[in-house]
């Protein structure tokens, strides 16, 4: 049996053609858009819309629609962290973030990850499915009404942070940011996005050429490819050489400094030759190091390294030019690292 496609996964134009098929007036497109991403989801409220049209709509199409198992927030107010459930009873997490400017939304673009990154709880099951465009945006306009009717401000950003490497669903990835930023929609600005990705050389490349300019975040977490092929996965198809020469002509093509993401592992690839091998690799670069202290998971032995080591490798950076800070830490209190929540609530609903 045939899915029924998702309105959530349509741009206006697309909506515009529905119209033309349903042999309805184009204009009615550019209002179910303008409902759907104002966080209408049910036909109920969509009061300038013929019933006739909804009934078509009801009976032939979907709108993505999650249901929230657990809501956790941390202690200090700023941290929340959401599990959804899929309509194919799979498991999503999304986290938001508050800060004085508005609230910045760590969303998931697949089902798990297959890019198997030693110290990440999001891939310990694999990659399941990649999700659609419209399973991404549900999790915006999901996240953003439990928001408003709390009185928090509203999602202002987005970080492709979650579970899933965002680039290696690429298509449903670039269409999610395309529908985000439309006007007549959500209307979030390109520079209010960051896109992370392990280092897909290929698609790196590709995006640099979309257009979109948005923030770009790569993971790098050692400074060669020995040290890499330990931690990360990925590191066996494309070289550090290969990462930061991407990176350079994403810089490049669309004027947006690139952030690389170095978490501190102790005894592996916090010391201090590390430290000025990395300085040293990207000195004369324009971008920025953002130094994360390790978030710890019940998969892995890995440890993050302690203050000392953290501070030293930072002062070390910025003796070599290059602009680094420390992450700030939230949500450690709610299983806050993507995949967390996902697999302490599989162990509990197991036992």
């Amino acid at each position: 049996m045939t899915a029924k496609p998702d309105l959530l996964s349509m741009t206006i134009d697309e909506m515009k053609s529905l119209m033309n098929s349903l042999d309805e007036d184009l204009y009615r497109g550019k209002q179910l858009f303008k409902w759907l991403h104002s966080g209408i989801l049910s036909y109920d409220h969509m009061t300038n819309l013929p019933k006739k049209l909804i009934g078509k709509l009801d009976h032939n199409y979907i709108i993505t629609n999650l249901k929230q198992l657990r809501l956790l927030q941390s202690a200090d107010g700023h941290t929340r962290k959401y599990l959804y459930l899929l309509s194919d009873k799979n498991i999503i997490e999304c986290v938001t973030m508050k800060y004085n400017y508005g609230t910045t939304l760590c969303l998931s673009t697949q089902v798990g990850c297959k890019m198997g990154c030693s110290f990440c709880a999001s891939t310990t099951g694999g990659l399941i499915r990649d999700l659609t465009a419209g399973e991404m945006l549900a999790q915006v306009l999901h996240v953003n009404n439990a928001l408003l009717s709390q009185e928090y401000l509203p999602i202002r950003g987005l970080v492709l942070m979650g579970s899933g490497e965002p680039l290696d669903n690429y298509k449903n990835t670039l269409k999610f940011l395309h529908l985000v930023h439309q006007p007549e929609g959500l209307n979030i600005g390109y520079r209010n996005i960051t896109l992370s990705t392990c280092g897909l050389v290929p698609e790196i490349r590709g995006l640099a050429k979309e257009g979109i300019n948005i923030n770009l975040a790569v993971s790098l977490h050692a400074p060669n490819d020995t040290l890499r092929k330990q931690i990360m996965k990925i590191a066996q198809a494309y070289s550090v050489k290969e990462v930061i020469d991407a990176s350079r002509y994403y810089f490049d093509k669309t004027g947006r400094r690139v952030t690389f993401e170095y978490a501190l592992i102790d005894g592996i690839n916090d010391k201090l030759e590390h430290a000025k091998e990395l300085g040293e690799l990207l000195k004369g670069f324009p971008c920025h190091i953002n130094i994360i202290p390790l978030n710890e998971v019940d998969h892995s032995d890995m440890k993050k390294s302690n203050e000392n080591s953290l501070n030293v490798f930072i002062k070390t950076l910025e003796l070599k030019g290059v602009n680094v800070t420390r992450r700030r830490e939230m949500g450690l209190d709610i299983d806050g690292a993507c995949g967390q929540l996902k697999a302490s609530y599989m162990g509990a609903k197991g036992k």
